[in-house]
């Protein structure tokens, strides 16, 4: 019987020993934290987005990053593949808004759980607080791992899938990385990706804790335009976060630096400027015999009220029968157009998931094994690809994961 090491215990890890010990083959999975599945726990708010329920086609368009590597991927195990799995294992599932699919208990220790019991089932040989130091490879062929004692394990196949470098907290802290390095592989530099931002403006600091629904925002570098979407945003101590930045993220993460990098929030996207305009008059008319500072209750979220008269330059007791056409003008302008500049993205230990890694002009886009060496495989976000949130990361885990247990299956076979 051939032999399989796993090296991590997240979503990809577990997936790939399941699948491995599936078709017959002898699975060894090592874990350096003391439990698995750490950061599969957190993920989604600790409810687990765990696919996206679209089509195949619409998993290529929200990956941001070499989607054309998982064509064999995703189209050989796709997130209806995913939900199978897990609802023949006897998790309930529910799509919710945007197709994002959760466990109906809405408790992401119900996957980990199935995923635990499956190991168990299968006879998956499970190493908790292990923590792989170096790969054997003889003639460049991966003949094994030697852990941080310096005990050696010999095996067929070695499938990497230690993750990245955001939330180091769940111990991803590019222990793959470093062996796949010394193995002769390359990196695209990790960074953070689907992150918050940080912001010059102190006015946004003021509005921690504010979140905003249904506005959109326009990211440019210059005059190129990077990302434009509507959705929801947050304010916070450092600058900004919430869906629509976290995505925006995505776009502009490889960014060589954010000199002139902005970012425009339109408040009322579903209104006009002549309509904001007319709103405005409106509210005038009402308020007539109020103060400015008075007036704008019904327009904004009353911690923003502050913040927008500061930046009109309209004096706050002017009663707004004396505000003039032009201050009207470039209240409104405001509002369409409300300028934030961005200092920078926040670190990996607030990014989602990682950009960069592995570069996959090095490993078979066919069967995630390395084409440097033999019978070295990568699986999830160790490889340089990431996606957008919605359930696409935890998607590129799963079906890469499949598709490198599937090829050492095929392998073994074939060698019988």
């Amino acid at each position: 019987m051939k032999k399989c090491m796993i090296i991590g215990g997240g979503a990809a890890g577990m997936f790939a020993a399941v699948t491995a010990a599936s078709g017959g083959m002898k699975v060894s999975l090592w874990e350096k934290n003391e439990k698995l599945g750490k950061k599969l726990f957190i993920t989604g708010k600790g409810r687990c987005n765990l696919t996206n329920n679209c089509e195949t086609e619409a998993l290529f368009q929200n990956v941001m990053t070499n989607s054309k590597f998982l064509y064999s991927a995703f189209y050989q195990f796709n997130s209806r593949d995913l939900m199978t799995f897990f609802e023949t294992e006897g998790l309930r599932l529910k799509t919710e808004r945007g197709n994002r699919v959760f466990p109906e208990s809405d408790k992401s220790s119900d996957v980990i759980r199935i995923l635990e019991r499956k190991l168990k089932q299968l006879g998956v040989s499970v190493e908790l607080n292990r923590r792989a130091e170096k790969l054997i490879v003889e003639e460049n062929i991966c003949r094994g791992v030697i852990d941080s004692d310096g005990r050696r394990e010999e095996a067929d196949f070695v499938l990497i899938a230690t993750g990245g470098l955001s939330y180091a907290s769940t111990g991803s802290t590019g222990d793959g990385y470093h062996m796949a390095e010394e193995a002769g592989h390359t990196l695209a530099m990790p960074r953070p990706s689907l992150v918050p931002m940080e912001t010059e403006e102190d006015w946004c600091r003021e509005l921690m804790g504010l979140s905003l629904r249904n506005v959109s925002v326009v990211l440019k570098k210059g005059k190129k335009k990077i990302y434009e979407d509507f959705g929801e945003m947050l304010f916070t101590h450092f600058g900004i976060s919430g869906p629509l930045i976290l995505s925006a993220s995505a776009h502009c993460g490889r960014l060589k630096d954010f000199q002139d990098v902005t970012l425009t929030l339109d408040l009322k996207p579903a209104l006009t400027a002549e309509q904001i305009d007319g709103r405005l008059l409106r509210i005038f008319e009402e308020n007539k015999n109020k103060q400015f500072r008075n007036s704008l209750g019904g327009l904004l979220p009353n911690k923003m009220i502050p913040v927008i008269i500061e930046l009109s330059k309209i004096d706050p007791y002017k009663q707004v029968n004396l505000v003039s056409k032009e201050e009207r003008a470039g209240l409104g302008c405001l509002l369409k157009h409300l300028e934030i500049h961005i200092r920078g993205l926040r670190g990996f230990n607030e990014a989602i998931i990682t950009g960069g890694g592995i570069k996959v002009k090095e490993v078979n886009p066919g069967t995630m094994e390395s084409k440097i060496i033999k019978g070295l495989y990568f699986a999830g976000e160790i490889l340089d690809v990431d996606a957008l949130t919605g359930g696409f990361n935890l998607q590129i885990a799963w079906s890469t994961a499949w598709l490198a247990a599937k090829n050492m299956l095929e392998v073994m076979e074939n060698e019988l």
